[in-house]
């Protein structure tokens, strides 16, 4: 279980669920699978470490450019 020293600054805003499909070889560099964001349920497939961190990006910066009240 993480302290609370170490949860400070974790919020459900920035929270995803990334679920990598059984082909994945991260090793190699062979990633691919699905992210969905918690709060927005936004989601998309990805098939390159790129194209998820694309995802993870352009979320976040439309949660800072987005009025949220706190879900939690």
């Amino acid at each position: 279980m993480l302290s609370d020293t170490t949860t400070h600054g974790l919020t459900p805003q920035r929270a995803f669920v990334v679920h990598f499909t059984a082909g994945t070889r991260i090793e190699i560099g062979q990633i691919a699978g699905r992210v969905e964001h918690v709060i927005s349920r936004q989601a998309a497939t990805f098939t390159s470490l790129d194209t998820l961190l694309d995802f993870i990006t352009l979320t976040l910066m439309d949660q800072l450019n987005t009025p949220h009240t706190d879900a939690y």
